[in-house]
Order: structure tokens, then sequence, then C-alpha cells
């Protein structure tokens, strides 16, 4: 699974060809022993997060919205897509 980006101890990727379980574009958050697949909008899927890590990649992908759905658009491809620039 490839990372797209890692910050404050976040680290989030994406599934090449990720599209049975939830058919909406999403990404999935790995934090301490927490694990989440987040909406490209922003909405909680499945799993849990902490609050406060919620609002941060919340944060991170309404600032990367375009490149989180390319990159999304590529991974259902199966094609190769690049990393996004952490939350700073």
């Amino acid at each position: 699974m490839p990372e797209l980006s890692r910050f404050y101890g976040i680290v989030i990727k994406m599934i090449f060809k990720d599209n049975v379980q939830h058919s909406k574009p999403h990404f999935h958050v790995y934090y301490g022993e927490y694990e989440a697949s987040v909406g490209v909008d922003g909405e909680m899927l499945a799993g849990n997060l902490p609050v406060k890590q919620l609002r941060l990649v919340q944060a991170w992908a309404a600032i990367h919205e375009e490149e989180l759905y390319q990159a999304w658009n590529n991974a259902v491809r199966g094609e190769v897509f690049g990393k996004i620039a952490p939350l700073q």
C-alpha cells in the first residue's frame, strides 16, 4: 500500500484498485494503534481515530483535495501516484 503522506505521527496510504468495499474515493489513515478509512471529502468511512488526529487529517484532505482525487483516479486504474505534501 503506497504511502501518500506522513505528518505528526499520522501515516496516509492509498491502495491500488481499492474501490470495492468503499466505492467513494478514500484513503487509509494509520495513527499508532488506530486505523481508519476516510473519504477524500473528510468523511470517516470505517475505523476510528482520536478527534484531534481526525481533524488534522480532514484539514490536510481539504488542502490537497485535487491531488487526492488525482491519486485516487490513478490508483483505481492501477497506475502509480506520487506523494502529497504533509500538513505543516
